[in-house]
């Protein structure tokens, strides 16, 4: 009967240090489409060409496939231990060229994956000295 219980015991220990905890999991942020910046959407203005857009936004998530004067460009933030950000930004075109833009959610900040020195780890040791994408757009001029 001691033998059995030191088994147990035993068994009961293992199973609580191993990978199969019964603390929890690991979770991460998941951000999903295109990334768009306040900046980025402030620089939008009626007249500007398709290639234009293109050039300061990048690819649209969405084009409407019955409709090829909309672009959506949608970006949708899982927090992990939190809720649910999402954006939408719809461009439409007349011709070749931007006619309005409509901004569905908070483009008042950044999203909430971008620190202030930009998009990255927020250490400050040499490994990040220079990347550009820790480097904010006042610190490349």
């Amino acid at each position: 009967m001691q033998k059995l219980s030191r088994i147990v015991t035993l068994s009961i220990a293992l199973t609580l240090i191993s990978g199969c905890s019964y603390f929890g999991v690991y979770k991460r942020d998941l951000a999903q489409g295109n990334l768009v910046t306040p900046a980025m959407a402030d620089q939008l203005h009626p007249g500007m060409t398709r290639q234009q857009v293109i050039d300061l936004m990048g690819s649209p998530l969405l084009e409407a496939p019955f409709n090829a004067s909309q672009w959506d460009y949608v970006y949708r933030l899982d927090e992990a231990y939190g809720g649910i950000e999402q954006r939408r930004l719809t461009l439409t075109f007349n011709g070749n060229r931007l006619a309005s833009v409509e901004h569905h959610g908070d483009f008042s900040r950044p999203p909430a994956l971008i620190s202030e020195r930009g998009i990255g780890p927020s250490g400050d040791n040499e490994e990040n000295r220079g990347n550009l994408l820790n480097v904010s757009p006042s610190e490349k001029e």
